[in-house]
């Protein structure tokens, strides 16, 4: 059952708990909001069961995880697009980073699902790529941050940390709420 109700449940992605940034939960898949997005909007869609790789998810689970990215793309488009809800005035960026080498950074299988508009990352729409694989898109290393990421001896910042800010949980569960709050505008309870 398709769901914006996570009471009682234990979500999490890799090893990190995620429930309250959870909005969206399907018999095989769940939705959540990104720690650092790289725009607004970004959000992820994962298999409830951790897996590493794509080609590990039985038929029944690629099936829902598509379909709650196509849910989750209606969702966004409510609030993101020019025109609210309308699929056509705005574009998405659809994306699977399949293995550590592709740039995974948390050994959970997951979507990224972004939101576009024109001139969103400036006159290249590619360039939401080179973030994606710099440390602007290492979302493992930025949940390791507020957990325990491991330190390097010395007193020097690292350098990919300097300018670094995610979020915090209060401001990840207010924005679960607002998508919680559209999907069941849309008929999602």
């Amino acid at each position: 059952m398709t769901s914006t109700k996570t009471e009682g449940m234990s979500i999490k992605f890799g090893p990190f708990e995620v429930t309250k940034q959870v909005f969206l939960t399907t018999p095989h898949s769940y939705a959540l909001v990104n720690l650092k997005p790289l725009i607004p909007g970004h959000v992820l869609v994962c298999p409830l069961k951790s897996h590493l790789r794509l080609t590990e998810l039985s038929p029944v689970e690629i099936t829902d995880l598509f379909s709650t990215v196509q849910l989750t793309q209606r969702m966004l488009a409510q609030k993101y697009f020019p025109v609210p809800g309308d699929l056509m005035s705005g574009s998405f960026t659809i994306a699977v980073q399949d293995g550590p080498d592709s740039g995974q950074t948390v050994p959970h299988l997951h979507v990224h699902v972004i939101p576009r508009r024109k001139g969103d990352v400036g006159d290249s729409p590619d360039v939401i790529y080179t973030k994606m694989a710099s440390e602007d898109g290492n979302i493992g290393g930025a949940l390791w941050d507020t957990e325990r990421r491991p330190v390097p001896a010395g007193s020097m910042p690292r350098i990919e940390d300097a300018d670094r800010s995610a979020r915090t949980h209060e401001q990840m569960e207010a924005e679960a709420g607002e998508y919680r709050t559209i999907l069941r505008e849309l008929g999602v309870q």
